[in-house]
């Protein structure tokens, strides 16, 4: 698809060319054919000048050589051809790769579009078909107790959350209100970080897992509940990839030009070859977590880098196998325009 509209692109662009390059060989050859006119004429009244007729030895006034003007039309006819041909072969070598280099972004977007929707509905086939298989063998279950129905029901809004946890992740991955103007006000980080705190502790504890905090209390302009989600989201990770009985540090601290957070983790870590890919969407380092039982589609780190780059920020990531992962959101301090 994208290689017939680079060759219609290409035609496009040879077609204006060439409009435009004959457009001015014609100009260009009725100039100089008046030129070899003026020249020709130029050149009789020199020749009258010089020798002029008496009224003893009369002679015939010098005329221009028909063949000699009809040679030089040639001859300017098909140096306009050949530069014109070579505009031709020149303009499409570099009209076709123009047309590519066009077309690059759509047709990473597009690709990138259809790999979203492809992952979308693989992450949504798997909880759908669970939900619907466990209601069937209810249903065809004569002997279905009320307890057992109740069980049921239970798994099955867990599964409904899930679901619902996807579809929400999904719909601010792809809205533009992700993308609108940040309600942007005066941050402290201790509030920021303290407010995913409050969100992530019930989970942390389950695991009795400490956080320890090394907050500096700095204050900067950013979307508060977006910058929260972002926490949440390196918490809600950390915690998960985490064994029981460890240890989070969460660190703040400013420099010249920046606020920077930091989230450090006892968990297993994430390999070399996974990092470059951990914020794409539904991108999940299976190989180096498979010792866990943790549920997730991929999608929180690309939300966060999102949100991060909505503020001009960056989200970087530290991290070796059994030993850890620190993630550092870098901020700008004093932002001039977000």
């Amino acid at each position: 698809m994208f290689e017939r509209a680079r060759i219609k692109l290409t035609a496009w662009y040879l077609l204006i060319i060439m409009l435009i390059s004959l457009s001015f060989s014609g100009v260009i050859f009725r100039v100089q054919m008046v030129e070899v006119n003026r020249f020709a004429r130029a050149q009789r009244t020199r020749i009258e000048n010089q020798f002029p007729p008496s009224n003893y030895a009369p002679y015939e006034t010098p005329q221009v050589d028909p063949d000699l003007i009809a040679e030089t039309e040639n001859r300017i006819l098909l140096n306009i051809l050949l530069i014109n041909g070579v505009i031709l072969v020149v303009s499409g070598g570099l009209g076709y790769l123009l047309a590519g280099k066009t077309l690059r972004p759509i047709k990473e977007m597009v690709e990138e579009q259809d790999r979203f929707i492809s992952d979308s509905s693989h992450e949504l086939r798997t909880p759908l078909t669970s939900l619907k298989s466990s209601m069937e063998v209810a249903l065809m279950d004569p002997k279905l107790s009320l307890k057992d129905a109740k069980t049921l029901i239970s798994e099955n809004i867990e599964d409904v959350n899930r679901l619902q946890k996807l579809s929400d992740s999904l719909i601010l991955l792809t809205r533009k209100g992700l993308k609108r103007s940040l309600n942007v006000e005066d941050v402290s980080t201790k509030a920021l970080i303290d407010t995913a705190l409050k969100q992530t502790k019930p989970l942390a504890d389950k695991k009795n897992i400490k956080i320890m905090l090394k907050v500096k209390k700095i204050s900067f302009r950013g979307d508060f509940e977006k910058l929260t989600n972002v926490l949440v989201i390196l918490l809600d990770n950390a915690i998960k990839y985490s064994p029981e009985n460890k240890v989070i540090i969460v660190k703040s601290w400013k420099t010249k030009h920046f606020v920077d957070i930091q989230v450090k983790d006892q968990g297993v870590g994430i390999p070399a070859k996974d990092l470059p890919h951990i914020f794409d969407r539904f991108y999940r380092a299976d190989a180096s977590r498979t010792n866990t039982s943790t549920v997730g589609y991929g999608l929180g780190l690309s939300i966060a880098k999102m949100i991060v780059d909505q503020h001009h920020g960056s989200l970087s990531v530290k991290s070796l196998p059994e030993n850890g992962t620190i993630f550092i959101v870098r901020l700008p301090a004093n932002p001039s325009k977000i």
